[in-house]
């Protein structure tokens, strides 16, 4: 696959996963989503909503710490006016789950409330973990449970059934496995969700991918690309007759990608990435600038901000 607006990840376990997590719901009292705080709507499966219907449910916004705070605050401020309980969490290094506890206990004060009455308290209350594939469900219950509990690899897709975490006397999980959905009405969702890595590279070009990438960052963080590449993207010509890369990838018209295609290759030509015959080496410069974006060398991003 080449273009964003083919990546349509859709396993067979996937689906059986939507099914288990419809049959699960009796089993919880609340749902904890968890999403990208780079791309809170895209990493976002939208199915979920209708699965999930009637449940309370918290969001969390992981990898806080590599989104750009002020596009963070704006989704913050967004899950609230509609009555969602949004937090600010970064899996990895704990920051901001120690107020998961107390927020599931906010949320669900009604039932609390009931056991309470029914000389119940005690009963452990349960929520059930769902998100997309590489978004930090498996680090999320690590950190809450105290230790590698649960199976952990920098990959999509590696959970494969439902588990139960004791993380305390009043709280269980039920981690699930993450779930895309079929089809991506909007390319541009494709493409953010592979930018950050939630779909294999294998299934994408990571040079158009980088390319239109690139795009996105020249035009909202170019004093970012200065800062680690050293060039400006508003130096960067566009040769008009370069149609390379050229074609319309559904998330990033053809001539940002040219765009950002040039700027790729600026890249190969300061780190010095060259192959035989003095040729910038794209597909190294590419994984180099997917791999910066991801870990946050380039410095705090986001994709994508709330509308309006």
């Amino acid at each position: 696959m080449s273009h964003a607006q083919n990546i349509q990840w859709f396993p067979g376990h996937m689906a059986k996963t939507r099914r288990k997590i419809g049959e699960s719901l009796s089993l919880v009292d609340a749902v904890a989503e968890i999403v990208d705080a780079r791309i809170p709507a895209s990493s976002r499966n939208p199915e979920l909503a209708g699965i999930l219907a009637g449940k309370p449910a918290l969001i969390l916004l992981n990898k806080a710490d590599l989104a750009d705070p002020a596009a963070t605050a704006a989704w913050m401020q967004k899950y609230k006016s509609e009555k969602i309980l949004p937090m600010q969490v970064d899996c990895k290094t704990g920051r901001g789950l120690r107020e998961f506890r107390p927020a599931v206990r906010q949320l669900l004060a009604d039932r609390l409330e009931q056991y309470r009455k029914k000389g119940m308290e005690g009963k452990p209350l349960r929520v059930m973990v769902v998100g997309i594939p590489n978004v930090g469900k498996s680090s999320f219950i690590n950190r809450l449970a105290g230790g590698s509990r649960a199976k952990v690899e920098d990959r999509p897709g590696v959970t494969r059934g439902n588990q139960w975490f004791k993380v305390a006397d009043d709280l269980e999980l039920l981690d699930t496995p993450g779930v895309l959905w079929p089809k991506f009405d909007d390319p541009a969702v494709g493409e953010r969700l592979a930018f950050t890595g939630a779909i294999k590279d294998q299934v994408v070009d990571t040079e158009t991918l980088a390319a239109a990438l690139l795009a996105y960052l020249g035009r909202r963080y170019a004093s970012l690309l200065q800062e680690r590449y050293g060039f400006s993207p508003a130096d960067i010509p566009l040769e008009e007759d370069d149609m390379l890369l050229a074609e319309d990838t559904g998330g990033t018209d053809g001539k940002e990608i040219r765009w950002g295609y040039a700027m790729l290759t600026a890249i190969g030509e300061r780190r010095r990435m060259f192959i035989s015959g003095g040729e910038v080496d794209t597909a190294r410069a590419a994984a180099i600038l997917l791999d910066e974006f991801r870990s946050g060398k380039l410095g705090r991003i986001s994709l994508e901000w709330p509308e309006g």
